[in-house]
């Protein structure tokens, strides 16, 4: 379903949102960089309970912790996958006491300039042993919308919600 939201300054950006409530063997695709990433693409920041922001500006990765999301300080890992947009989030097990914002830019991604020919989804997946050729198991599908370009309609950014960390990946069915 497409909707409108304003998203600073007053600007209007549509949005296609969905959900899957059942996983029991779904398998979904995951989304390739543009170009691989060279090295190990990572970050790591202590965030306490007063919130804060992580990024991966090579990746176009964006995690925003609202106050209160933790409740002491805590050092947070994420690490890129080098061919997939797919992150492992440490300490594995975390969780969150509110909701964590997370955004990826397209701009990185194979969609980068493309119209959207499946609908995307953040997929939290088992484990680091997982291969993420083909079609890839999935254990969560987290709430999450993409959103459009305002000028040209094409996607734009995937934002979600997440509240625990591990593994996820942007995906398409």
């Amino acid at each position: 379903a497409a909707s409108h939201s304003g998203l600073g300054g007053g600007q209007v950006t549509s949005a296609i949102t969905g959900t899957i409530s059942d996983v029991t063997n779904l398998e979904l695709r995951a989304v390739w960089w543009k170009k691989s990433q060279k090295g190990n693409v990572r970050v790591s920041k202590t965030i306490d309970p007063s919130g804060g922001v992580i990024s991966l500006p090579e990746t176009g990765l964006r995690m925003e912790f609202p106050a209160g999301a933790v409740d002491k300080p805590i050092t947070i890992t994420v690490s890129a996958d080098d061919k997939y947009v797919a992150y492992k989030m440490e300490p594995s097990g975390t969780q969150f006491l509110k909701d964590v914002t997370v955004t990826q830019s397209l701009g990185t991604t194979e969609l980068s300039g493309r119209p959207l020919r499946d609908q995307l989804f953040a997929a939290y997946i088992a484990d680091d042993r997982i291969k993420l050729s083909g079609k890839v198991p999935v254990l969560e599908i987290e709430p999450s919308k993409t959103i459009l370009s305002p000028i040209t309609g094409l996607p734009e950014a995937h934002v979600w919600i997440i509240r625990h960390f591990s593994r996820y990946m942007l995906a398409s069915g």
